[in-house]
């Protein structure tokens, strides 16, 4: 069995089997019976397989609920079929007066949420700890893309290490681009719950524009039987979280919308058991040291703690590997005792001319411009040496992108002519020349 294919049936075996009875949701009776108003508020009569498919529970554990809910008049059904789940259901006058006032407390009425007892065992059963990276997996995540080796061997390492990275170098070295292509590195699939239950309040946790789902099958076998797996949870590949200039110090605690009356959880614990990417450190709003120091306990102890609204605080894990990116120096950001805190400081540089003609010719070919010793030779010496420009990862992809836009513009076939070089050239560091040749013409 494959490493991934281990990890998944160890998480399925030993957390996820689908809860046979109403005690094994780990929710309470009025929990369920208030999501259950709830949906039936918003989806009018439902079949008992549509309420089960929303609750996301099976029907052996909503059975009780719906009879209570019957006795006392808050449900009744519309229409009876020989199948028990084609039953259709509706609400009563009384249970829509009592579903407003549920929904008055939580506008929530999606999947029943898992207690934060068992999001926290799951989080640490599928722990990036238990899932070492070696060369290989490194050199295939990496696989077409023009990197020194020692580089890699040092983020390899770094990922090993359960520390933070702290990655500088001026911009356009390609410190996002290298951060991105470590996630490649990951392996195995992890369990998102949808929602999350604290003190009897809503967190939204699984995040579709976040946790992209992975194939899985909801039958799983469990103890030598084939059962339905938990489906509050995804299946998700291990996620990956890019913020950058627009994160605040507030956007690390939990997200309550007074409006809809639940919470969505932080970037960080979005990348719980993944990868947490902060882009261009010292461009927040806030200050960089402020936001530093908010990190110290998380990444120190693998601990986050995050608060309610009415004051309760809660710890959840911080399983995650930090990848800060800047383009200052790491003294112009901490101080000593949080630069200690960092396994690795990986200074990423300019190319050399080997690596620049690597990424010059891979980018022609993707674009399907005919790649020219002589134009490189050009460009490199014309423009670069000439004007003391570095070669930075990101040249050669941004000059031959206006290369081919102007020629797509033009009705012509791209061509690395001397001409289409020095207008792209001009275009992407200066405007000077192109403002007095238009005015000339």
């Amino acid at each position: 069995m494959s490493e991934t294919g281990s990890a998944v049936q160890k998480a399925e075996h030993s957390f996820l089997p689908a809860p046979r009875t109403l005690e094994d949701t780990g929710l309470s009776f009025f929990f369920i019976l208030e999501l259950i108003a709830k949906i039936l508020y918003r989806g009018g009569q439902l079949k008992l397989s549509e309420l089960s498919s929303r609750i996301h529970l099976p029907i052996s554990v909503l059975e009780p609920v719906l009879a209570f809910m019957r006795n006392e008049r808050l449900c009744e059904i519309s229409h009876r079929s020989d199948t028990e789940a084609s039953i259709i259901y509706n609400l009563t006058d009384l249970g829509r007066l009592r579903a407003n006032d549920y929904l008055a407390r939580s506008q929530y009425a999606g999947p029943a949420p898992v207690p934060l007892d068992a999001y926290v065992a799951l989080v640490r059963a599928q722990s990036l700890a238990g899932v070492p990276i070696t060369r290989s997996m490194i050199d295939k995540a990496f696989s077409g893309i023009v990197i020194k080796k020692p580089i890699l061997d040092i983020f390899g390492a770094a990922m090993n290490s359960g520390r933070a990275i702290f990655v500088h170098g001026a911009a356009g070295v390609g410190k996002t681009f290298v951060a991105e292509h470590m996630a490649n590195a990951l392996i195995g699939d992890v369990f998102i719950p949808h929602a999350i239950l604290v003190d009897n309040e809503i967190i939204q946790a699984y995040d579709p524009l976040v946790h992209k789902q992975a194939a899985s099958d909801t039958v799983v076998e469990f103890k030598l039987e084939r059962v339905r797996r938990d489906e509050r949870w995804v299946l998700c590949k291990r996620p990956i979280v890019l913020t950058g200039g627009e994160l605040t110090l507030n956007m690390l605690d939990l997200d309550f919308d007074e409006s809809s009356r639940y919470y969505s959880l932080p970037p960080q614990m979005k990348a719980n058991n993944g990868l947490l990417i902060i882009d261009d450190l010292g461009r927040q709003l806030v200050k960089a040291r402020d936001l530093m120091n908010r990190w110290i306990v998380p990444l120190d102890r693998h601990l986050d703690y995050l608060t309610l609204h009415n004051g309760k605080k809660f710890m959840v894990p911080f399983d995650v590997i930090v990848v800060f990116s800047t383009n200052l120096k790491p003294s112009e950001l901490a101080d000593e005792a949080f630069l200690r805190r960092l396994g690795y400081k990986i200074h990423l540089t300019a190319l050399d001319e080997d690596d620049y003609r690597a990424i010059f010719k891979q980018v022609c070919e993707e674009f399907r411009i005919p790649f020219s010793e002589d134009s490189l030779h050009y460009l490199l010496h014309q423009h670069h040496y000439r004007e003391g420009r570095p070669l930075l990862a990101c040249v050669p992809r941004d000059i031959l992108r206006q290369v081919l836009d102007v020629a797509k513009y033009q009705g012509k076939r791209p061509e690395l002519t001397t001409e289409l070089l020095d207008w792209a050239w001009n275009n992407y560091y200066t405007t000077e020349t192109l403002v007095e040749s238009s005015q000339q013409s």
